[in-house]
């Protein structure tokens, strides 16, 4: 593989910074949207999280409708439903109405795990056990509804997904455990891996999806990509510095302290006991850092680990000028085309 086909995609998780409100996230995710777009990325997906005060993206299919109207060009889509929650039925007329909206850009990510605590997930759901067989049968009544099959004697002889219109959203599944790989491989869907989530056994369970992909109709070969945490700065210094912090934020959460991002310097004020620093070292393994050379390189090993085309980049920190210039640097490192031009245009003047 080289290294110009390797496709740059984002994962935009909201994120709300210490003293930050989620209106600021909100407004700060549709701007990363428009920046991503001009600079030549491939998706932008954006998460679904629940009871959560420190990321405000509750509701994919309601951003994404705002999204689709910021940007011309790049793809857009959950990252992802987590399924469970929801009726198949409206899942799919929603992202219906969004292919209709912006056709040939809208992409179905669907996940299982609640995307919140149990609690939470009892009373979005009261009555889901999130059993395999459930799951399942969801995904086989929601592949229904996107692509009108007719199937005697159930409820798609009769019940259609609107709007009735002439494209499809691109359906994958997301997972950082890799059972629902074994799905996305028996439907013939897209698989999206959360290194970022799992740093332990990815390359594996995508190689295992490829081994058992089943063709479909709107996807005849396997398809995966792999998200991961990024930060991408002008000195070596700076990403570490972000990856620190970044690392900190996820034992903070591990031990059920659920603040929201503070600066970099909060990590050299925060108490660690020895184990807490053998976790840190865990968390980096979600995480890419450094300059545009280094991070090139390290994605391009990754991917050839992984064995994908395309890198999904989750990018979270409390200065959003950092989080833009990571992108940005990011898209020149790779060379994506609207960056070139970009860099371009800005030697001319």
């Amino acid at each position: 593989m080289t290294i110009p086909e390797l496709q740059l995609s984002v994962l935009d998780q909201s994120p709300i910074r210490q003293g930050g409100t989620a209106r600021q996230a909100l407004l700060e995710t549709i701007a990363l949207a428009r920046l991503t777009d001009r600079l030549g990325y491939t998706r932008f997906w954006v998460s679904e999280h629940h009871n959560a005060s420190s990321l405000a993206g509750s509701a994919p299919e309601v951003l994404l409708g705002r999204l689709g109207a910021e940007t011309h060009r790049i793809r857009l889509g959950s990252g992802g439903v987590m399924l469970p929650h929801y009726s198949a039925l409206k899942v799919a007329e929603n992202f219906r109405l969004l292919e209709a909206l912006y056709p040939g850009r809208i992409d179905l990510g669907i996940g299982r795990a609640p995307g919140t605590d149990r609690i939470t997930a009892h009373a979005l759901n009261p009555h889901n056990q999130f059993r395999d067989e459930e799951f399942a049968g969801q995904l086989m009544d929601l592949r229904a509804y996107l692509h009108d099959e007719v199937v005697p004697d159930t409820i798609h002889a009769r019940v259609k997904a609107a709007p009735f219109i002439d494209t499809v959203p691109e359906l994958w599944l997301l997972s950082s455990s890799g059972q629902s790989g074994l799905f996305a491989a028996e439907i013939g869907a897209a698989f999206s891996f959360a290194h970022f989530i799992n740093p332990v056994g990815g390359p594996d369970m995508v190689r295992l999806y490829r081994e058992r992909f089943r063709p479909s109709a709107e996807l005849t070969a396997p398809q995966a990509n792999v998200a991961i945490f990024v930060f991408c700065a002008d000195s070596q210094e700076k990403a570490q510095e972000l990856a620190e912090a970044l690392a900190l934020q996820m034992l903070k959460l591990e031990i059920g302290d659920r603040t929201p991002i503070g600066p970099p310097d909060s990590v050299r004020s925060f108490p660690l006991a020895p184990e807490q620093r053998a976790r840190l070292a865990y968390h980096h393994q979600r995480i890419i850092s450094g300059t545009p050379g280094r991070v090139k390189a390290q994605f391009t090993r990754l991917a050839a680990a992984y064995a994908v085309n395309e890198i999904v980049a989750v990018t979270i920190c409390y200065d959003f000028q950092d989080r833009l210039r990571s992108y940005e640097l990011l898209a020149e490192a790779f060379e994506l085309p609207a960056a070139i031009e970009k860099e371009q245009l800005a030697a001319a003047e």
